[in-house]
């Protein structure tokens, strides 16, 4: 079924609910929830299976894999069969995996259910996305997904905090006890909450060969795929940052591991609040220039990391204050980077979703390995990941998804990238 752009994009004058939005940050909360909550609890995990520090790694490794392909099979299953139902079968798969993470009774079942703990959350967290897009277009499209990303990154401010209070009263198993009673509120809130936005008569055929077509008219878009090379490429430095920062602020640093946790929180409150900011400028300076300032706030965060690395031994100041710009620079980032996306391919909120999130999670798992691969005691790896991150980012911007590269099919369209008007 052939649909045209405006077709399936809701009116200009459709206000997306409150209660919507405080939904579909709950939904995006999970990541942050079940890893940061849980990362505190590796040393007793690995002692409680009798198994290496790789081991329990790789607990996080296939939560990451589950993340990308729940949300690489999610959307497109949205798109065929509608969001709101889709929406609470993937809370509850993510509630039963937890359930079973809580009573694994060794390190492999343990993977195993991580990874579909991470696929329930994928799964929910893009069709959560995906309502959004139905809902919502141009600035306002920018400015509740940024609403979205900076009022949850309260969650990676509280998780790591959270996980640790619950590693001193109870132990590791809690974690997941917690996360599927939060599955269970999430399961309530889809089914109560979140509309159907998508009608019937707006839904794709569906099947292997429909997703296949989607995601290759997705694909086809030069724009499109610039902005996702924008948005995951800046997931390279924040991963790298997530997997070494303890090593390189406790190990190389001597802070304390409460120390730690204050400024892990601190650096996520800087994302927030950039995050925040940048859905206040939505409509009033073009999302590609906000975009740009997060890639040279980045880059400057790496080249200043890699300079303290190599000629002064990362001092504590350096690396504090690289942590702090890179973590600004992707609040400014990540959800501009897409939302430009998703409006460059209006017809599939699903698909591209899924795209999106299939790329940024297996950049995540790919990432968090080889940013140790230098050990504990240097911190040229995740200068160089972050250089490299930004640069990737500035490729996205500048080359692939330049205003005047054309789209297949068209000869004119809506300059997205200059989005300077309020809706």
């Amino acid at each position: 079924m052939s649909t045209s752009p405006t077709a399936t994009r809701a009116p200009s004058s459709v206000v997306v609910p409150p209660a919507l939005v405080a939904t579909v940050i709950f939904l995006t909360a999970v990541a942050p929830l079940a890893t940061d909550m849980y990362v505190p609890a590796f040393p007793r995990v690995s002692e409680e299976f009798g198994t290496g520090a790789s081991a329990v790694q790789l607990t996080l490794t296939t939560f990451f894999a589950g993340m990308g392909l729940g949300q690489l099979v999610g959307g497109p299953f949205s798109d065929q069969r509608g969001r709101r139902l889709p929406l609470a079968a993937g809370t509850i798969l993510m509630t039963i995996a937890s359930v079973a993470c809580a009573l694994a009774p060794n390190v492999g079942i343990l993977m195993i259910a991580r990874f579909l703990q991470g696929f329930g959350g994928g799964w929910a967290m893009v069709i959560g996305r995906a309502v959004i897009v139905d809902l919502a277009h141009g600035p306002q499209l920018v400015r509740v997904l940024n609403l979205v990303m900076g009022s949850g990154g309260v969650a990676p401010i509280i998780s790591p905090l959270l996980g640790a209070v619950i590693l001193q009263l109870t132990g590791w198993r809690m974690t997941f006890w917690v996360l599927a009673a939060l599955g269970i509120l999430m399961t309530l809130c889809a089914l109560f909450i979140v509309p159907e936005s998508l009608p019937p008569e707006k839904r794709h055929s569906g099947g292997l060969r429909e997703f296949g077509h989607a995601a290759r008219t997705v694909l086809s878009n030069r724009r499109f795929v610039g902005y996702v090379v924008v948005a995951s490429s800046a997931f390279i430095a924040l991963f790298a940052y997530v997997a070494t920062s303890s090593f390189i602020l406790q190990n190389m640093n001597g802070l304390t591991p409460v120390a730690y946790s204050i400024v892990f929180a601190a650096n996520a409150g800087g994302m927030t609040i950039a995050a925040l900011i940048s859905a206040r400028l939505a409509g009033r300076v073009p999302t590609r220039r906000v975009i740009l300032t997060g890639q040279i706030i980045a880059l400057a965060a790496g080249v200043a990391m890699l300079a303290g690395a190599v000629w002064w031994a990362t001092p504590l100041f350096i690396a504090m204050a690289s942590f702090f710009a890179l973590m600004v620079a992707q609040g400014l980032i990540n959800t501009n980077g897409g939302a430009l996306a998703s409006a460059e391919v209006p017809a599939h909120p699903g698909t591209s979703s899924a795209v999106l999130g299939l790329v940024q999670w297996t950049t995540a798992g790919t990432v968090a390995p080889i940013a140790g691969l230098g050990g504990s005691n240097t911190a040229v790896p995740m200068a160089a990941l972050m250089i490299a991150g930004a640069l990737l980012s500035l490729f996205g911007l500048l080359v692939l998804a330049r205003p005047n590269a054309p789209l297949p099919g068209t000869s004119s369209r809506e300059p997205l990238h200059e989005w300077t008007t309020s809706s």
